[in-house]
């Protein structure tokens, strides 16, 4: 039986040797490459020709959202399943706009990554079955009106709250967020309130989707 060949792209090196004995003490899966960015992912991809690319979002050099897109046009062949941190719909969203396979979160992965795997493998997307229901009721809804030009409202951002909104859409915590720009939680949580204001919006998920939509995660 031919295995199915997976090449694991997250930036978590003790994570990554995890997943590989947790896929091949399977027998039927072969882990043909490993990367800790986006920009190696990609290139291995391409060289390595895998049926399937498990990603992280969160990567240096390359996130996983950008690496999912290029690797649409650059590896057609290769289907890519994301394994995150992120329990958000817009993420998932995004994801399946761009093409992925499947939507796996970490803290799932030792009961769903198998199942999940198998799925892509025979042409199908893998959702777990609440974030289908989710994508079904998210999608019925009609869209709010925008009540602003979203560019607009972005340029009303001072620079330290525009990086303070990427890092919250990114899925850090205040108090990481403060270690990573040297202030105080206090600040941080200020700025957060501010730029929140200053948008017009009122929840991370709503945050999110408007950094995804200006394409701010790049």
């Amino acid at each position: 039986m031919t295995p199915i060949r997976i090449v694991l792209a997250d930036d978590h090196a003790v994570l990554r040797s995890g997943l590989k004995a947790l896929l091949e003490a399977d027998g039927d899966i072969e882990v043909v490459g490993e990367s800790g960015d986006g920009t190696t992912c990609i290139e291995q991809v391409i060289s390595l020709d895998p049926d399937i690319a498990i990603l992280d979002i969160n990567m240096p050099h390359c996130n996983g959202l950008e690496a999912l897109e290029t690797l649409q046009t650059a590896a057609p062949r290769t289907r890519i399943l994301i394994l995150t941190m992120h329990d958000d719909i817009e993420y998932l969203r995004k994801v399946l706009a761009l093409g992925g396979a499947g939507y796996v979160l970490k803290h799932s992965a030792s009961e769903e990554l198998m199942s999940a795997i198998r799925t892509v493998q025979d042409g199908g997307v893998y959702l777990h079955s609440d974030h289908a229901r989710v994508v079904a009721v998210s999608d019925a809804e009609p869209e709010p009106p925008s009540l602003d030009e979203p560019h607009t409202r972005y340029a009303s951002l001072s620079e330290r709250e525009a990086e303070v909104l990427k890092l919250v859409a990114l899925g850090y915590r205040n108090t990481e967020i403060a270690e990573m720009v040297f202030i105080s939680v206090k600040t941080v949580e200020t700025y957060k309130s501010r730029l929140m204001r200053k948008l017009d919006i009122h929840s991370r998920a709503a945050l999110v989707r408007f950094a995804l939509d200006l394409d701010l995660l790049n």
